[in-house]
């Protein structure tokens, strides 16, 4: 019986005395042909309408993820702008009785800072470019170099406090420093978060 159906779908009646005439090979490939190509439209709109739900979906849990990540960012920005303004040479010196101290112990204790602040904001280079990054580590190598740089350039009778305070004359009339560089990068980064 299948096989009868078949045979009439693909047989065209020539005329009554004659009975069926099979339909020729072109005539059915041209009609497996059109099958494929209503298939493969069909297809072709179902993976369209998917990829464009998926796009969808990855751009909300996107828009989601910066809503929680952007905050997050913008407070690493600020705890390694502190970083940068806690190591420059008039923070480290407030509070500290000079008064009490050798060059040695006051170059310690700077060096000690310079480190502990970024040993303490370490991990906040995951949320800043490699180019930021760079630039911090940078001002504090260049800061570490100067506290020592400025001891060797002392007499061997000079105190903490001419210590301090030829620290403090050549670091603000040095221009822009390392640790200025890096403020300033930073600053224009997470204003492109704003």
């Amino acid at each position: 019986m299948a096989y009868a159906c078949i045979c009439h779908f693909f047989c065209v009646p020539l005329h009554p005395q004659n009975g069926f005439l099979m339909i020729n090979a072109t005539t059915i490939l041209l009609v497996i042909l059109t099958i494929t190509v209503v298939i493969f439209g069909f297809w072709f709109i179902q993976y369209s309408q998917f990829r464009n739900e998926e796009k969808k979906r990855q751009f909300e849990l996107k828009r989601e993820s910066q809503k929680t990540i952007s905050p997050i960012r913008l407070r690493a920005y600020e705890r390694l702008a502190l970083l940068l303004e806690r190591t420059t040479p008039a923070q480290m010196l407030i509070g500290l009785d000079l008064s009490q101290m050798t060059i040695p112990q006051l170059q310690q204790h700077l060096l000690q800072t310079i480190r502990a602040e970024f040993e303490h904001n370490m991990s906040q280079q995951i949320y800043v470019s490699d180019e930021v990054w760079a630039l911090i580590m940078n001002a504090r190598d260049q800061m570490a170099a100067f506290v020592i740089g400025i001891a060797s350039q002392l007499p061997p009778d000079a105190n903490a406090q001419t210590y301090a305070t030829t620290m403090l004359q050549a670091y603000n009339s040095n221009g822009q420093t390392p640790s200025d560089r890096a403020l300033e990068e930073l600053r224009n980064e997470a204003k492109g978060l704003l």
